[in-house]
């Protein structure tokens, strides 16, 4: 088993009233009340541990959370060995399984004071894993591992409650903001229209009544490459009577094939002459060559309309039994498979249309964001000039369809520039709006939030800059913030909600 070792900077936070003066007994008593809060991520676990002040001699509890990522969903299987590592000496505990899902609970006894680190060792089906968890401490007495809880205190003013357990029972993240390029979006609105060779309009070849197929032309039928969809009768015109017209081919035929048979006997005796002989096969490959191209579309009901691709009816033009004349559009197919966005913008944009080389794509009856690559879209053209029509400037791209897209709909649009400027950028998802103003909320440790007020710059639909209000290194929730609010709401501050010691 492939085994992953990474080490990350843990937090360790400690709730603990303020005393001034206490004695030894007081001491003991407020032991009771104080917990150590150890945070540690690695690149495939989260854990968030409670645990009693490390002591020399003295047993301590240790409640670990385990979390997959990027998930964060409960780990409910697997064996665990929780080392602590002081001075040299080492002090183990192993659980072939969790206490409950996603929780471990470990003893731990010290057997020296000192700086160290926490070792998870973790065994699961996917392999083995190493979670630590450094900067731990034990002291020689209470009195000391007191003094030293004292000294770090979390601030739960304008802070919520959301357990673990909350949290694994919905779709919930943290992550740190990102430092990356982040230039000029331009929003617009897209119109979804079928690609270039996506789509074909069959159209009449003659004049005639047109004779659907009703299994066969409903608007959303799948058709195939040389179905026939259709026909065309000329049966009952006075005038372009394509009934009419082939059968007066086939008779031209008929009767050039028999001239040409007929000299071609004579021939063989020099009855007729070389040049009689040639005019007539002359004649007669004409009258063959005129036939086999009527052959195939027409019969003596009149042409048989034939699907030149494979795809889906989308639009049927005409009614059956509506007279139609050569060239009009009877039914359009589309495959449905690439489709191109018409998108128009305004001409102060026009020096930035040439760098603009991505954008993401928010349909609008779903609300979900693509970005370009997802859809395995290309920009293939924008506008360099206005018109009389209509001053304002195209820009086309081409996407594939991955199912929420229907054609003729509209799309919300995010131009992306290219650009050197890096900003601070967190998910939409992450920042909630309440009367025009912006929060998110930042991650005190893994079941402890504090709401806070940022000021957001541009978004391109899934990324918004973040102007002021946190920093790269604090971490907010970016899946279920609506849910840390709503429990917010309830004003419950308990650090220790939802956990069994």
């Amino acid at each position: 088993m492939k085994n992953k070792i990474i080490l990350f900077s843990a937090l360790a936070f400690i709730f603990a009233s303020c005393h001034t003066n206490h004695n030894h007994d007081a001491e003991e008593s407020h032991h009771d009340k104080v917990s150590i809060k150890i945070t540690a991520y690695s690149n495939e676990f989260e854990v968030f541990a409670e645990a009693d002040p490390f002591v020399v001699g003295k047993s301590g509890e240790i409640l670990s959370h385990f979390s997959h990522l990027p998930s964060f969903k409960a780990l409910e299987s697997g064996s665990m060995t929780a080392r602590l590592k002081i001075n040299g000496k080492e002090t183990s505990h192993t659980l072939d399984k969790p206490t409950r899902k996603g929780i471990y609970k470990f003893i731990i006894t010290p057997e020296t004071e000192g700086a160290g680190q926490l070792v998870f060792d973790i065994v699961t089906e996917q392999g083995t894993f190493q979670l630590t968890a450094p900067d731990i401490h034990v002291y020689a007495d209470d009195h000391d591992a007191i003094h030293a809880a004292e000294e770090v205190i979390v601030s739960s003013t304008n802070a919520t409650v959301f357990t673990k357990e909350q949290s694994w029972k919905i779709d919930f993240a943290t992550e740190y903001p990102k430092v990356e390029p982040f230039g000029q979006v331009i929003k617009t609105t897209a119109q979804v229209q079928s690609a270039q060779g996506d789509e074909i309009i069959i159209t009449a070849k003659s004049n005639g009544i047109v004779v659907l197929a009703a299994e066969n032309v409903l608007e959303g039928k799948s058709v195939s490459n040389g179905q026939t969809l259709f026909s065309i009768s000329g049966n009952g015109l006075a005038n372009n009577n394509s009934a009419v017209y082939f059968q007066e081919v086939k008779n031209n035929l008929e009767k050039a094939k028999a001239d040409f048979e007929r000299l071609a006997e004579l021939a063989k005796d020099k009855i007729t002459s070389e040049k009689d002989l040639l005019n007539a096969k002359n004649q007669y490959d004409n009258a063959k060559a005129n036939y086999d191209n009527l052959v195939n579309i027409f019969s003596a009901s009149g042409q048989n309309v034939i699907g030149s691709m494979n795809g889906f009816v989308k639009q049927v033009f005409v009614q059956n039994g509506q007279y139609v004349e050569a060239g009009q559009a009877i039914v359009s197919i589309s495959q449905n498979k690439t489709f191109l966005l018409k998108a128009e913008v305004q001409q102060k944009f026009a020096p930035v249309l040439a760098t603009i080389k991505s954008a993401n794509i928010r349909t609008l009856q779903n609300n979900q964001t693509y970005t370009l690559a997802e859809l395995n879209g290309k920009i293939v053209s924008f506008g360099r000039n206005t018109n009389n029509d209509n001053f304002l400037l195209p820009i086309n791209i081409q996407i594939d369809n991955k199912g929420a897209f229907v054609s003729g709909g509209f799309v919300e649009l995010y131009l992306k520039a290219l650009t050197n400027t890096q900003a601070l950028t967190i998910p939409n998802a992450a920042i909630l709006e309440e009367q025009g103003n912006y929060f998110v909320f930042v991650q005190i440790h893994p079941e402890l939030f504090e709401k806070r007020e940022v000021k957001v710059g541009a978004t391109d639909g899934l990324k918004t800059e973040i102007v002021k209000g946190i920093t790269q290194q604090e971490r907010v929730v970016t899946e279920g913030a609506i849910l840390v609010k709503l429990a917010q709401a309830t004003g419950t501050l308990d650090a220790h909600s939802g956990h069994n010691h």
